[in-house]
């Protein structure tokens, strides 16, 4: 099986996970953390290679490596989140398999048609909660032993 890249559409998943667009409501940048911390734990306890992507900040595109191993890339300025995730899974979709997490019909489409795969944000929390429930499953076995 080809390695699995999950390219992430920040803001989508952030506004349409309700617990994550309140606490954008009062916090843009500690949402982004938390979500950051969210998928580096799910990176943790998947075989998915997480990839995550935020509309940027004044300036050129940025790629800020998480230290925990995931990759957050900041768009550039006069740039899309959406462009530089079609870059990216362009660049990648041949040779792995690429899935992006996005509520973006047209970023969905776009997608599929350069050779890789889309999931909601909804499908992306349900993968989420079966991989933290594998560990838990792990670790609950372990414990019996």
């Amino acid at each position: 099986m080809p390695h699995r890249l999950l390219i992430v559409d920040g803001h989508s998943i952030i506004f349409r996970w309700p617990e994550l667009s309140k606490l954008h409501a009062r916090n843009g940048v500690v949402a982004r953390a938390e979500l950051v911390k969210r998928l580096t734990n799910f990176q943790d306890n998947s075989t998915w290679t997480v990839v995550v992507v935020f509309d940027g900040r004044a300036g050129p595109a940025s790629d800020m490596s998480d230290t925990d191993g995931i990759h957050v890339f900041y768009s550039a300025s006069g740039q899309t989140a959406d462009s530089l995730i079609e870059r990216l899974a362009a660049k990648y979709a041949s040779e792995l398999d690429v899935t992006v997490a996005t509520d973006d019909n047209l970023e969905r489409t776009t997608v599929s048609s350069l050779g890789g795969s889309a999931m909601s944000s909804l499908q992306l929390k349900e993968e989420m909660e079966a991989a933290d429930r594998q560990i838990a499953e792990r670790i609950h076995q372990l414990k019996r032993r």
